[in-house]
């Protein structure tokens, strides 16, 4: 490890190579002729970009190995079924499918298990997302997805949601100077009400102690439920800036609660 290697599939990553965009093009070229020797070196050439994405599945408690794997198998097809006609690149095409493979071994091996056609069902419909995605320019909506699988649209919602990967509410969705801010932070708490804040004599003491824009922003996310994105847009500041100031804002009302 002090030397930087990483043993993957018996492949050593810090000695994967490079592809620049001319050996790319001129690859792909080849290969949309048939030339075997061309996919392959054009398979070695994109190990680094499976890599990446397989980066982003750690802690998943799945074998590296496994998942670069997989990885290679998004790959492959991407490679057999990239259209250099649409004038993308290659990666921007590449990467969902890669990704599209890893979360289907994933939900395959996961231990909340789904039924074999609702896991069928989404996974046409990644595939077919993907498909309308290339051809678009843009993210197709479910009901463009439901008319190519010629299913109904309450079908496909259900089985993306049924394969949806769980994500914890202390995940970082963003990050500045250090400050992360948390999906739970994004949470509106409908039960909140300025109602049930201000029957507590403790709570309104404390925040007598804050500066105004605190207590302002005490008084937006707590007593009237709004996310800090909201509260960014009302005060004028970022959303970091509000994540920061309501830490400390909760801080110096424990001094006095």
């Amino acid at each position: 490890m002090a030397s930087g290697k990483v043993e993957i599939c018996g492949i050593n990553t810090g000695k994967l190579p490079r592809m620049d965009s001319k050996r790319s093009e001129e690859l792909l070229s080849r290969i949309s002729c048939g030339d075997n020797t061309a996919r392959e070196e054009f398979i070695e050439g994109n190990l680094r970009l499976v890599l990446s994405v397989i980066q982003r599945f750690s802690g998943r408690g799945e074998p590296p190995d496994d998942l670069f794997q997989i990885g290679c198998i998004g790959l492959i097809k991407a490679i057999d079924n990239f259209d250099t006609s649409h004038g993308v690149r290659f990666s921007t095409y590449a990467v969902p499918m890669i990704i599209g493979e890893v979360r289907r071994y994933l939900r395959d091996n996961s231990s909340m298990r789904v039924s074999r056609s609702i896991r069928d069902t989404a996974y046409h419909a990644l595939r077919e997302r993907a498909s309308l995605e290339y051809e678009l320019g843009r993210e197709p909506t479910i009901a463009e997805i439901a008319k190519a699988l010629n299913v109904p649209e309450e079908d496909v919602v259900f089985a993306l949601d049924a394969i949806a990967d769980p994500v914890s509410l202390n995940e970082p969705i963003f990050r500045d100077d250090g400050d992360a801010v948390f999906i739970v932070d994004q949470v509106k708490d409908e039960k909140a009400s300025e109602e049930n804040w201000l029957n507590s004599v403790a709570l309104r003491s404390g925040m007598d102690h804050l500066p105004e824009r605190e207590r302002r922003i005490i008084e937006l996310r707590f007593f009237l439920g709004r996310t800090q994105t909201e509260v960014a847009s009302e005060i004028g500041i970022s959303q970091a800036q509000v994540s920061r100031l309501e830490k400390h804002a909760l801080g110096q009302m424990r001094k006095f609660v």
